[in-house]
């Protein structure tokens, strides 16, 4: 049998359409005797050293090609770095080893722009540079002495007491999304406001813009709230989407800021940046003088959102683990609260994974095509085309196109959610959960599909980053319709059956802003949640600092 028939099979599957995980490419080279490891050891931003095996094949597929580069954009995605070593067999005499290294080498200014950027500039914000990929011999390769772990500090008794003290003074937390801006206010533990602002910041052309909407919404709902005061929040948490490392937003290549990118290029863009990393410093001037803001990327926040609530229910050893979780909304966020209560300083951009290395025809569209599998922000079929809103607009597309019917706009050939003279793209997952709530069987496939991709994409995440914890806390909208959520259980345990999905929803609510909040209804713990959790963070990071 020809020992390339499993991936030229795979090549056919990909070439009509179909989905290919990585796992699956994995399984064929683990079966291959002649498959090696090649070793990425990789440089954090805090001067650590990782190294990651990844097993490979020299053939003249191209199948196998695109697999090694998919795991590296993934490590770079997932940690960022100040640099990359390659640890390959580079006989001198074989030309197909020439060609590997080449083709690695051209992806500095192609598919590896984006994780580039993101790594200049977090390297930046520490006083360094990020100095690229090298290649060595793989000979050359010695293990890293293991890691020295300190013994990690209580954990549920420091949550506790950020939650206690979040019921004490004006509190404010935020919670920043792709469409909309939530925004919880509390006095001496009653909750006087949760309110949502939808937004479009991907229209925004100026840094100014983005800061001036949430400011705005600050104050509005201050005045609101405590009408006739001259009421200043004694501390405001921020969740936000993009990577943010100690405070400050870095990242600047999420859909979000591509108004911005389009407007301005080169050093413009970074000085529109550099304005936007400063959003925590104008929050501040609203709070009370010497308060100081604390920010998380929203994925972190729901991570540590639910944590805070495991700890005031006495659940203290579901943190023994640490907690792992994800909101699915707009986009997939992603984030992570160790065991020893610190949150990972790296950017766990996992939306931008490449989980699959199919369908073919559907990353050639273009990025803004509803019907794509490639992330706008990379040009790459990244993950947040498998989860998360745009996956159900495109899975819907592809299961029965009248799931969308009335809610898309078809521009010089390109299909979208229409946008005007309403923004439609919430109200069409509204009617799309709605439909698989009701039974439509094209509907549900769609929700128990993107549980699938979750499965495959927790798959990755455990040889990326290795959590202990085999519990995903989910938040967000998709929670929101027990039916949607039940599906997206079915889905994921078909691909990943040790894995359990929680609904980060009124069940959990146990600290005492968050039980506030679950009294309201509706959904308001999977909708105001994150924005509570803010509320805590500011407190806990102060503690830490």
């Amino acid at each position: 049998m020809d020992r390339l028939k499993a991936l030229n099979e795979l090549t056919e599957r990909a070439r009509a359409g179909e989905s290919v995980w990585p796992e699956e490419i994995r399984d064929v080279l683990r079966q291959n005797d002649e498959a090696i490891c090649v070793i990425a050891r990789l440089t954090l931003l805090d001067g650590s050293r990782r190294d990651f095996a990844i097993p490979f094949l020299l053939s003249d597929n191209e199948f196998l090609r695109d697999f090694l580069r998919a795991q590296l954009y993934n490590i770079l995605s997932a940690y960022s770095g100040q640099a990359m070593e390659l640890y390959l067999p580079m006989p001198q005499t074989d030309l197909r080893w020439t060609e590997v290294r080449a083709a690695l080498r051209s992806l500095t200014g192609r598919e590896y722009e984006k994780a580039f950027r993101v790594a200049r500039r977090l390297c930046a914000a520490e006083g360094g540079h990020f100095t690229g990929i090298g290649f060595r011999q793989l000979s050359a390769w010695e293990p890293l002495p293991p890691r020295v772990v300190p013994a990690p500090r209580p954990l549920a008794p420091r949550l506790r007491e950020a939650a206690r003290e979040g019921a004490r003074g004006l509190r404010c937390g935020l919670d920043v999304g792709g469409t909309d801006i939530k925004i919880v206010l509390s006095r001496d533990g009653a909750l006087l406001l949760a309110e949502e602002m939808d937004w479009d910041p991907s229209r925004a052309e100026t840094a100014e813009e983005l800061i001036g909407a949430i400011l705005d919404l600050v104050r509005r709902s201050l005045e609101t709230a405590l009408p006739g005061e001259e009421a200043r929040p004694l501390s405001l948490g921020l969740s936000f989407p993009d990577v943010v490392i100690r405070d400050r937003i870095l990242g600047g290549e999420t859909p979000k800021t591509r108004g911005l990118r389009a407007r301005h290029s080169g050093q413009d863009y970074e000085k529109e940046l550099l304005e936007l990393s400063g959003l925590n410093d104008r929050l501040a001037a609203l709070c009370r003088p010497g308060s100081r803001v604390h920010a998380l990327n929203d994925g972190s926040m729901a991570a540590f959102s639910a944590a805070v609530e495991l700890a005031c229910a006495g659940e203290d050893a579901a943190l023994e683990q640490g907690v792992f979780a994800h909101s699915l909304g707009t986009d997939l966020g992603s984030g992570w609260l160790r065991a020893d209560g610190t949150v990972p300083q790296i950017p766990l951009e996992l939306y931008d994974l490449l989980i699959d290395l199919g369908s073919f025809p559907q990353r050639e569209r273009d990025a803004e095509d509803l019907r794509s599998t490639c992330n706008e922000n990379s040009g790459l079929p990244g993950a947040r085309r498998y989860l998360g809103q745009a996956a159900a607009y495109r899975l819907a597309w592809e299961r029965r196109p009248s799931l969308l019917e009335g809610e898309t706009e078809e521009r010089d050939g390109i299909l979208q959610i229409r946008s005007s003279p309403e923004d439609r793209r919430k109200p069409c997952l509204e009617q799309l959960m709605r439909r698989a709530e009701a039974g439509d069987d094209d509907a549900r496939a769609v929700f128990r599909q993107i549980g699938e991709h979750l499965g495959h994409i927790s798959r990755e995440i455990q040889i990326l980053l290795a959590p202990e914890t085999e519990r995903r806390y989910l938040f967000g909208r998709f929670v929101r319709h027990p039916g949607c959520f039940r599906l997206l259980q079915e889905g994921c345990q078909a691909v990943m059956p040790e894995l359990e999905l929680v609904a980060a929803d009124e069940e959990l609510a146990a600290s005492p802003l968050m039980r506030a909040l679950a009294a309201r209804g509706e959904g308001s713990v999977a909708r105001f949640g994150q924005a509570v959790g803010a509320i805590y963070y500011g407190l806990y990071a102060e503690e830490d600092t």
